[in-house]
């Protein structure tokens, strides 16, 4: 067992706002209280609070009704990878309750924690939180199908005044703005249209706002709009190296190029199906895996551009010697022992996120 974590980690995207959602209750016939420690899913508080996880992007994302059947129906295995169908495009209305439900269920939850968690709006709180222990929740969307498909993007202004701070213009299916890339394996990020109009306004409006923008998900060529568009540092919350995981989801050495050039920063995804050259789901993947990974990161966008992005609760699988938050000294023991100093931990667990969110938020 790793010592203690000495240092805070903020994590660029976690899925357990929906994991706790009354929806997904629903379809479980259960769920969990994120203030009680549960074998259920990688994060809890309790389990944060020995894993040294500080904080984050907390993402509320708004499935397709059939999301489970579709991905068993759409998922194709061949003999060398895989590919999952695209996803059909959400309702908008459908989508913008959804968030709703789950916002309402994070402020009580908020309420609930009686000062142990915070919705934070600014640079300034999320240090005030990890200076007094706080965990610190950023409300990130991830997809933004809840914003109306009209020119004024009045939702997203009512949103950021109830808090969101961070939003991915796609997952991986297509919407009024953008095309997420569809799941496979061996391929490019290079899967069809970029940007239209409106999710060329939608970047704008973003920028003007201070909200900011996560390419994760996001094709090739709505990447290449973003960069040319957006005056903020380009941002991927969770996301792995296309040269070590040639699947759809991951950033090729162009990505990590144009990230660096606009002083960006890529949050690394733990789920070993990313992290795998043979992109197998096999929890006995060895941290060195993530390591080898933020050393390639590290490589191209210099460690003032790489942070941690674990991709919690997504359904995701975890290496066996991570497993869930608690985790998380393990492998800032196995950074450590490979050669990353004090200073560039820092940088690593939560530094690097602090300077993108004071370049781009107002």
């Amino acid at each position: 067992m790793a010592a203690r974590n000495p240092f805070p980690i903020l994590d660029g995207h976690n899925d357990t706002l929906s994991r706790l959602s009354s929806l997904e209750a629903a379809e479980t016939g259960g769920g969990r209280n994120f203030l009680i420690e549960s074998k259920l899913g990688h994060l809890d508080l309790p389990r944060a609070k020995r894993g040294g996880f500080a904080g984050g992007f907390f993402a509320i994302f708004a499935p397709d009704p059939r999301q489970a059947q579709l991905m068993q129906e759409n998922l194709v295995i061949g003999e060398n990878g895989y590919e999952v169908y695209p996803f059909p495009v959400l309702d908008q209305l459908y989508a913008q309750q959804v968030t709703l439900d789950v916002m309402a269920h994070l402020f009580h939850l908020e309420a609930e924690s009686e000062g142990q968690i915070k919705v934070v709006r600014t640079v300034a709180e999320i240090i005030d939180c990890l200076r007094q222990g706080i965990m610190a929740i950023i409300l990130h969307f991830e997809g933004a199908e809840a914003i109306d498909p009209h020119p004024q993007l009045d939702a997203l202004y009512d949103f950021y005044q109830m808090g969101l701070r961070s939003l991915g213009i796609v997952w991986s299916r297509p919407n009024a703005f953008g095309h997420g890339v569809p799941f496979k394996f061996p391929a490019s990020p290079d899967t069809g249209p970029g940007l239209t109009s409106l999710g060329c306004e939608l970047v704008r409006a973003c920028n003007r706002l201070g909200i900011m923008l996560d390419l994760a998900h996001l094709n090739e060529q709505g990447f290449r709009d973003v960069a040319r568009l957006s005056e903020a540092p380009l941002i991927v919350t969770h996301a792995a190296v296309h040269a070590l995981c040639p699947s759809t989801r991951n950033l090729t050495d162009y990505q990590l190029d144009t990230i660096k050039a606009s002083q960006g920063l890529v949050g690394l995804n733990f789920d070993v199906a990313d992290l795998r050259p043979d992109a197998n789901i096999d929890p006995d993947t060895p941290l060195d895996l993530i390591v080898r990974h933020i050393d390639y990161l590290v490589e191209h966008l210099d460690i003032e551009g790489v942070g941690f992005g674990s991709d919690f609760d997504d359904g995701t699988t975890m290496p066996e010697a991570l497993k869930d938050a608690a985790g998380l000294p393990e492998l800032v023991a196995a950074l450590r022992e490979h050669g990353y100093d004090d200073a560039a931990l820092r940088k690593l667990t939560h530094e690097n996120w602090l300077r993108v969110l004071s370049k781009t938020w107002h």
